[in-house]
């Protein structure tokens, strides 16, 4: 289980919320996913977004899947998943941090989100805490990502 960060090319004419129901209307759970096909400016992004995370956040890994691209981070303060679609992008943090270490990954995931919006024009949501990336608070994040990291602790551990 994740927090997640939802970023996405939304549609000419449509809210965000309308085009992620757009993309959503003909997903079947049990389909296999599309494969992967970016167009050559999509290509161009995720080199930049990746020159990018790599030189104002730190290293990371990155590998090709048939179903998207992904880089995931290096060192502290934690680890910070992104997957990369074309159109659409998905940041995962588990929840296994609390406190402090909460924020600090948190500021980390908003950190790439907003590497991702600005340099492939995807537009980010933090659907957890109902806020957008762009000008959303860490802060709120993190207490969110702290609060389930906590009760996972307390719960679901032996």
């Amino acid at each position: 289980m994740t927090y997640d960060i939802t970023l996405v090319r939304v549609q000419p004419g449509l809210t965000l919320q309308e085009t992620l129901d757009r993309l959503n209307a003909g997903f079947d759970p049990d389909a296999d996913l599309p494969l992967l096909r970016l167009t050559g400016t999509q290509r161009n992004e995720w080199e930049r977004i990746l020159r990018r995370v790599s030189r104002d956040i730190g290293p990371v890994e990155s590998e090709e899947f048939p179903y998207s691209l992904t880089l995931e981070t290096l060192g502290p303060p934690g680890r910070v998943q992104l997957d990369y679609c074309g159109d659409t992008a998905h940041i995962e943090v588990a929840y296994r941090y609390s406190g402090p270490a909460a924020l600090e990954v948190m500021e980390l995931a908003y950190r790439i989100a907003h590497i991702v919006e600005d340099e492939s024009g995807l537009t980010g949501h933090d659907f957890e805490v109902g806020q957008p990336t762009r000008t959303g608070a860490p802060g709120k994040a993190a207490t969110r990502l702290s609060g389930v990291s906590d009760w996972a602790q307390d719960h679901l551990s032996e």
